[in-house]
């Protein structure tokens, strides 16, 4: 008899957890459940969506009738999972039941909004889903001042895209930089000045405090004082979506996602569920800098979990995620922002002791047309000497010099280690001849003695 195999999640982790499964076994039932309307698209891509520079087409890669003619998988949208009964192997959906053999879970997560006045007033939104995204657009074309709650990567994309439709934008954010725990500060205050040579306005250190209008916004209260302003946007963060998992009595780490083995499989009090796998936001991952607890909320870590859990439910639990470092790359406005590992304030989160070291340079030879300025920070644990961290902001070129970086930290190499045995390929349209990585590390190098 067949296998059946449910997933629950149509994000990144859920589909390519499902194409595993299917790439595994040929034979098997595979169904998707999903609350959105819309699957196999990615959340980064919503604010070029709302600037009209990609299509909502463009941006949904495959929809369920591709995935029911060329892979047989039949998903099921607009359908909540409601609940779970591991002992009896159902999925209660949409008013019916369904049978499985193994189950996939990957509810992703959801935008936190704090318990505020005014949050549910007309024209204000968050930015999670192509849905979202498109009523973002619409609400767009009569408005002329838009706050952005929230300076992280999203929220700094999306004030960029607003940017673009010639609105007045204004973000508004609780910490003291933008893009806070995974950059530091002072790589994050090039980034804030290059969005404010924008004209893109920024507001620090000040939570918000009420949405402010008579049934539609009008304006927003942060830290007393208040900013006018036709559409509300909250980019304030992702929070794991646990209903399933806390209603199964799964483990919950400290970081509040479900603690799981290298299997993603989940605990019950301690001990293994046998037959459903876990992927995507609502996983606790394992840091490959440091013994210890992480989350990685990226695409990337969805795909790449998606792919092990797909594998295990159809073939059973023989595929392993290992650790991650959790690399990140952004272009936001005319930069390109990247960062690997830990932050200095991640990692005294962890009790470690960061030295850091810096430089700067150009992404091209000196002499070649059209280079652009490097900035590199590379961080290292005093005491051991490894690296453990790294951001770059630079005008092009910074996605291949993070994952370089963050093969060293993957590898434990300390500063000294890199010096020796890192080697770059050179070329004057693309690089210059000692990249600036370098002497980043000789000055951490230096910085740790």
């Amino acid at each position: 008899m067949a296998k059946k195999i449910i997933v629950i999640g149509s994000g990144a982790a859920g589909m390519t957890a499902a194409s595993a499964a299917r790439e595994k076994d040929p034979a098997a039932e595979i169904t998707v459940l999903t609350e959105d309307s819309d699957i196999a698209y990615s959340p980064c891509a919503i604010p070029w969506g709302i600037e009209g520079r990609s299509g909502w087409d463009e941006i949904v890669m495959h929809t369920p009738e591709f995935y029911a003619k060329n892979r047989r998988i039949d998903v099921i949208t607009g359908t909540k999972a409601e609940s779970v009964d591991d002992a009896a192997k159902t999925v209660a959906a949409g008013g019916k039941t369904y049978q499985y053999d193994s189950l996939v879970i990957a509810t992703g997560g959801r935008v936190f909004v704090p318990p505020i006045p005014g949050a549910d007033l007309e024209n204000v939104f968050i930015v999670r889903t192509v849905r979202d995204g498109k009523r973002i657009q619409e609400a767009l074309k009569g408005a002329s001042k838009v706050v952005v709650g929230g300076a992280g990567v999203i929220g700094l994309e999306l004030a960029v895209s607003l940017k673009g439709m010639g609105k007045d934008v204004t973000v508004i954010e609780m910490m003291d930089q933008v893009i806070p725990r995974i950059a530091d500060g002072d790589m994050a205050r090039h980034i804030q000045e290059h969005l404010e040579g924008m004209g893109i306005k920024f507001v620090m250190k000040a939570p918000v405090q009420s949405v402010d209008g008579t049934g539609k916004v009008s304006g927003v209260t942060a830290a007393g004082k208040s900013y006018p302003c036709d559409v509300m946007i909250f980019a304030t963060g992702i929070r794991a979506n646990l209903d399933i998992p806390k209603a199964l009595g799964f483990d919950i780490g400290q970081l509040n996602t479900v603690v799981v083995s290298p299997t993603l499989q989940p605990y019950r009090r301690g001990r293994l569920v046998p037959d459903i796998y876990l992927a995507g936001d609502l996983v606790q991952c394992q840091s490959a800098v440091y013994p210890g607890a992480t989350s990685s909320q990226l695409g990337s870590t969805a795909v790449k979990q998606g792919r092990v859990a797909g594998t295990n439910a159809a073939k059973g639990p023989e595929a392993q995620f290992g650790p991650v470092a959790s690399p990140w790359v952004s272009v936001i406005g005319g930069l390109q922002i990247a960062g690997t590992g830990m932050s200095k304030s991640l990692a005294s989160w962890y009790g470690i002791q960061a030295a850091e070291g810096k430089a700067e340079g150009l992404t091209r030879a000196r002499y070649y047309p059209g280079g652009k300025k490097l900035m590199v920070k590379v961080l290292g644990d005093r005491s051991t000497h490894r690296i453990i961290g790294a951001q770059i902001v630079a005008g092009e070129e910074a996605t291949g010099r993070i994952e370089w970086l963050t093969s060293a930290i993957v590898c434990g190499m300390t500063a000294e280690d890199f010096l020796v045995r890192a080697e770059t390929a050179y070329c004057p349209p693309t690089s210059m001849v000692r990249d600036p990585i370098f002497d980043a590390v000789e000055d951490l190098c230096r910085n740790m003695q």
